[in-house]
């Protein structure tokens, strides 16, 4: 994301203060988009569209999707209606389609007549998709072929579609009605002899994804087979666009960020942690850490109403509780990395089961050892003593099967599994260890 850059601002602010037009030209044309945006987020809207004057809107767009998100949705309210439809329709289609999903609806059929016809044919199309889809991913600027010409004639017509498409190392080959037939890498067509048909160099095999695929099938099958890319095709196997690596990479991380606030009890921000606005995050952790409360309030409940003489069993509670909670926080990770991987599915769940018993029960076992040595030292007898180790293999036993068994269900009903995060577990689980630590307590002490 970029970052304002404090040295460079006041010199931008001097140019155009002075209206240095080609200084200004030479900071956005010279330097890398990224860096043209960096060097720039600190300017007020007016400024930066003042900036994009300088240079045609080619490299206006090349720029733009390197601003924040939410920076990208005030400029595009800041300016002047005449500068959008240009911009807009020399963005990248995928870049478009996320700039214009953050908008409101009104506000894009405002701007979209500014937008060429066969433009707005291929926006409205991204945006018909939902957001976790391929569609959703899939930019239309693909290099495609009919089947019949030779491969000299292939790579005369890829001079003239290059320019237009994201990528060019894979083309793929269409019929007449644009179905999917085949593919074939830009290397091989070069590699291969003038007069040599497309059709007979071309690969019949092609790995593919439907528009309304989520997008985990469709990091799953690049990262599968190793593709810079993969074809995206409707109900009827129309070609109607291609995911890139680039894309899928952006998604990938996003997902990650979104898994790792979730794991931490904190519904997903969307938008950068600087981006995201006091009071959105106040509702998206309080809602959480007042669940996570109440759960809590249990366990001081279940405590509040034990009466009994063995006060040195109080100073063990930490140590049998974090045993489970950390021991189902493993599990749980373990279980939802493997399920959102591709490496094990719901059909696999006895498996995983009988793997977290059996690894619940050995750990337990290695940690009720040290437990037992180090409850001698306080409880009244040997016997007495016996209660820390017990408590300590059932926790942890037990935190296992909770941190296995509760990413399972939900994604047998269709939500997230990180929404089962490790919070979560742990709170089950400690309120599951004391009322275990208490009924072992009291069979054992009477």
């Amino acid at each position: 994301m970029p970052t304002a850059n404090p040295i460079l601002i006041p010199e931008l602010r001097v140019m155009l203060a002075e209206g240095d037009t080609t200084g200004l030209r030479e900071v956005a044309e010279e330097l890398h988009p990224v860096t043209v945006a960096e060097f720039s987020e600190g300017l007020t809207d007016p400024e930066i569209w003042q900036l994009f004057a300088t240079v045609p809107v080619e490299r206006q767009a090349e720029i733009f999707p390197y601003y924040p998100l939410s920076r990208q949705v005030d400029l595009l309210k800041a300016a002047d209606r005449s500068q959008l439809g240009p911009l807009i329709e020399w963005m990248a289609a995928d870049n478009r389609d996320d700039l214009l999903r953050e908008l409101e609806p009104e506000f894009v059929e405002e701007i979209l007549p500014l937008v060429a016809k066969a433009e707005r044919h291929d926006i409205r199309l991204l945006l018909s998709c939902p957001e976790d889809s391929a569609g959703a991913l899939m930019t239309t600027e693909y290099a495609s072929l009919p089947a019949e010409i030779t491969a000299g004639e292939a790579i005369a017509r890829l001079r003239l579609q290059a320019p237009d498409s994201e990528s060019i190392y894979y083309i793929y080959v269409l019929d007449a009605e644009r179905h999917l037939v085949g593919f074939i890498s830009l290397r091989d067509l070069i590699l291969a002899k003038p007069t040599a048909l497309v059709s007979d160099l071309m690969q019949r095999d092609v790995i593919r994804v439907r528009m309304d695929e989520p997008q985990d099938k469709v990091v799953e099958q690049l990262a599968r087979f190793d593709f810079i890319a993969i074809p995206v095709v409707d109900d009827q196997n129309r070609l109607v666009g291609i995911v890139t690596h680039d894309d899928v990479l952006d998604a990938v991380r996003q997902d990650a960020t979104d898994e790792a606030q979730m794991s931490a009890a904190i519904a997903p921000l969307g938008e950068g942690y600087l981006e995201a606005g006091i009071a959105s995050m106040t509702w998206k952790r309080g809602v959480w850490l007042a669940i996570l409360f109440a759960t809590a309030a249990v366990t001081a409940m279940v405590l509040a109403n034990w009466k009994s003489p063995h006060t040195w069993l109080v100073a063990f509670i930490p140590l049998v509780i974090a045993s489970g909670g950390n021991s189902g926080n493993q599990s749980a990770t373990l279980v939802i990395t493997a399920l959102s991987t591709g490496d094990c599915r719901l059909s696999d769940w006895k498996r995983i089961l009988r793997r977290e018993f059996a690894l619940g029960l050995l750990l337990g076992s290695i940690l009720a050892i040290p437990g037992y040595v180090l409850a001698l030292a306080y409880a009244p007898t040997p016997v007495q003593a016996l209660v820390i180790p017990a408590t300590i293999l059932s926790v942890v036993l037990v935190g296992s099967m909770v941190g296995s068994v509760l990413p399972l269900v939900f994604r047998s009903i269709g939500l997230d599994p990180a929404l089962m995060s490790n919070p979560f577990v742990s709170a089950i689980v400690d309120v599951v260890g004391i009322v275990v630590y208490m009924g072992l307590a009291m069979v054992v002490l009477g």
